[in-house]
């Protein structure tokens, strides 16, 4: 599978945009220049897979996504919500509600 790094591009600048994003202010959060983010959304530089899961980071994406325009979640907002909700969890809380997915990954539909 060949990625097309154009593509890439636009995308990032469309998700960076959607995030309501500068340049400037992604490289910030990345800790990268906007010179650089400009390079990578014109496709005149190939980010590394640091930098792809930093960028990934700040715009609240998968690396599918954004190299592919794909993700392998469905319902992505309420995956966003759910991940920001465990966030806070302890350990303990996070066992308790894995066992809750497992409860309900049995029931029958």
């Amino acid at each position: 599978m060949a990625i097309d790094y154009v593509k890439a591009g636009k995308r990032l600048a469309a998700m960076r945009r959607k995030m309501g994003y500068t340049q400037e202010k992604l490289g910030e959060r990345c800790e990268m220049t906007a010179k650089y983010i400009s390079n990578i959304e014109r496709s005149k530089s190939i980010p590394s897979l640091e930098t792809l899961m930093r960028l990934c980071e700040a715009l609240e994406t998968t690396p599918d996504a954004l190299l592919l325009g794909t993700s392998v979640y469905t319902g992505e907002e309420r995956w966003r919500s759910v991940a920001q909700q465990l966030r806070g969890l302890t350990p303990g809380q996070l066992r308790l509600v894995e066992r809750f997915i497992a409860l309900a990954a049995d029931q029958p539909l």
